[in-house]
Formats: C-alpha cells, sequence, structure tokens
C-alpha cells in the first residue's frame, strides 16, 4: 500500500482539510491550552481579511520577529556561557578528537556529504522538494512553508553571525575548502533541522502508518544530527556553534509548524464558535 494518498481526494485545499489536519489520533486543530484558543480566534479574525494563506504569511512574519529575538537574547547567554568556559570546555577535545579520525579518503567524502547543506546544495534540494510536493498537492501551503523555514533560518544565521562574532577554528585544525565567515551559530546546521525538519512534516502529514511517519522523522533528524556532526569533525566550526544551531533550528520549525497548524484551524473551521468548540469539546 501506498502511504501517500494521491486519489483527487488528496489534493488542494480538499486534500489540506481531508489528510493534513491531523497525524494519527493526534487532531491539529484542536487547541487545548488558553494561549492556543486565542491565537486559533486570532487566526479566525485575520483570516476573514486577509484570507487563511494571508493569515498564515502573517503569522510566519510575526514568528520571524520573535525569533529574531530569541537569536539575540541566545547570543548574549551563549556569550556568558562561552566566558565562563561552560559548555565550551568542550570544544577543544572534541576539534582534537575530529582531527585524530581524519583520513584523506574520509575528509573526502564528508565534505562532499556537508556541501549538501550548503549554501547551494542545501537551497537547490528545498526547492526541488517543494515545487515537487505543491505540484504534487496542487497547494501552495508547501511553498509557503518550505520558502518560510528556509528564509527564517538564513535571517536568524547571519543574524548570529553578526551579533557574535565568533572566530572558527584556525585554519591549521580545518580541512578546505576554508570558510572565513563568523563561527556562530552553524549555518549549515541549522539550515538541515529546519529544511529537514519542515520537509520531513509535511511528508508526515500524508502518512498512514506509526512506523511510515518514525522511519520519516528519524531520517530527517539523523540527516540534521550528521550534517551538524560533520562541521565539527572538518574543523569548519566549533561543537557550541552546532549545538546553538540544533537549538536555534528547532525553536524556529516549532513556529513555522505551530503557524501552519493555526492555518488549518482557520481553513477547517471558518466559524469561531467552531474553533472553540473543537478546542474545549471532547476533552
Amino acid at each position: 500500500m501506498n502511504d501517500f494518498q494521491g486519489t483527487p481526494a488528496g489534493t488542494g485545499v480538499r486534500g489540506e482539510l481531508h489528510q493534513d489536519t491531523s497525524v494519527g489520533a493526534k487532531d491539529l486543530t484542536r487547541w487545548d491550552s488558553r494561549t492556543g484558543r486565542s491565537l486559533a480566534g486570532l487566526v479566525h479574525r485575520i483570516s476573514q481579511v486577509l484570507g487563511p494563506h494571508g493569515a498564515l504569511i502573517l503569522i510566519l512574519l510575526a514568528g520571524a520577529l520573535i525569533s529574531a529575538v530569541m537569536v539575540a537574547a541566545f547570543g548574549e547567554v551563549y556569550q556568558a556561557v562561552t566566558a565562563a568556559d561552560g559548555v565550551a570546555g568542550l570544544d577543544h577535545p572534541v576539534l582534537a578528537a575530529s582531527e585524530s579520525l581524519r583520513t584523506p579518503s574520509l575528509d573526502v567524502a564528508v565534505t562532499a556529504f556537508t556541501d549538501v547543506g550548503g549554501t547551494i546544495g542545501m537551497p537547490i534540494l528545498a526547492v526541488l522538494i517543494m515545487v515537487t510536493l505543491a505540484l504534487r498537492r496542487r497547494s501552495w501551503t508547501p511553498v509557503v512553508l518550505i520558502a518560510a523555514a528556509g528564509l527564517g533560518s538564513l535571517l536568524m544565521t547571519i543574524a548570529g553571525k553578526r551579533l557574535v562574532g565568533r572566530a572558527r577554528p584556525d585554519l591549521a585544525d580545518a580541512v578546505p575548502p576554508y570558510e572565513h565567515s563568523p563561527s556562530f551559530p552553524s549555518g549549515h546546521s541549522l539550515n538541515a533541522v529546519v529544511i529537514a525538519g519542515i520537509v520531513a512534516y509535511l511528508i508526515i502529514l500524508r502518512l498512514d502508518s506509526n512506523r511510515a511517519r518514525i522511519l520519516t522523522a528519524s531520517a530527517a533528524a539523523l540527516f540534521a544530527i550528521a550534517i551538524g556532526l560533520s562541521r565539527v569533525f572538518l574543523g569548519h566550526h566549533w561543537l557550541t556553534d552546532v549545538l546553538a544551531a540544533w537549538a536555534l533550528g528547532a525553536a524556529w520549525l516549532a513556529i513555522v509548524i505551530t503557524a501552519h497548524r493555526l492555518y488549518l484551524t482557520a481553513r477547517k473551521h471558518p466559524g469561531a464558535r467552531d474553533i472553540k468548540h473543537t478546542a474545549i469539546g471532547n476533552k
């Protein structure tokens, strides 16, 4: 049995309402918390004016502002931790361990792999997946979500590098080709979490079995972890740059997924009473 629903019912808005509003027994349009219900009500009002996709874009813009504040706060905490040598005490030992594992052939293989998550490889991969999902589902939603996720990830990377300005490991400890931009956070690692995460989320929405969903989520997680570790192995980033990138990426991914859930809620329950009833009822 194919996990994807390829029938006409699986395309367009009809497909979103039929298949994307739940994952297994989890109803993505149900909001149990007061904050969730308030957000759902706000999005309902916005969608009446701008339409559901307009509301989704506006929510993502608001989320981008939140993420910008988060990057600034994270940068301050990071600098305080590294100044006290905290987690950063792992950086030099891990780099030394990575250097001991290097061989010419392994260096070439890891460099080829890490380029998949780079400024050329990752955008190409993201666009190909985005276009495929959009055409297959006849929907703009994959375009909006993947583009917003990628753009937010890029802006967070740029902001973090400018705010912290941390130096990369010495070139003598790195594998060429060398990189010279600030080290914090690891853009490869942040982008891998966000892009792999949002693609996995979109795929999981159309999968029937728990096994397929677990395998998809695991594959995305392993890809993001491997990209991050490859940066440390090659001496292009410190371990703490990667750890911070993973945390920031996961936070932004959560914002994007929450925005999509709110969009689905506005689509499925166009009436404010419907939202309230669905969110509170059946407990």
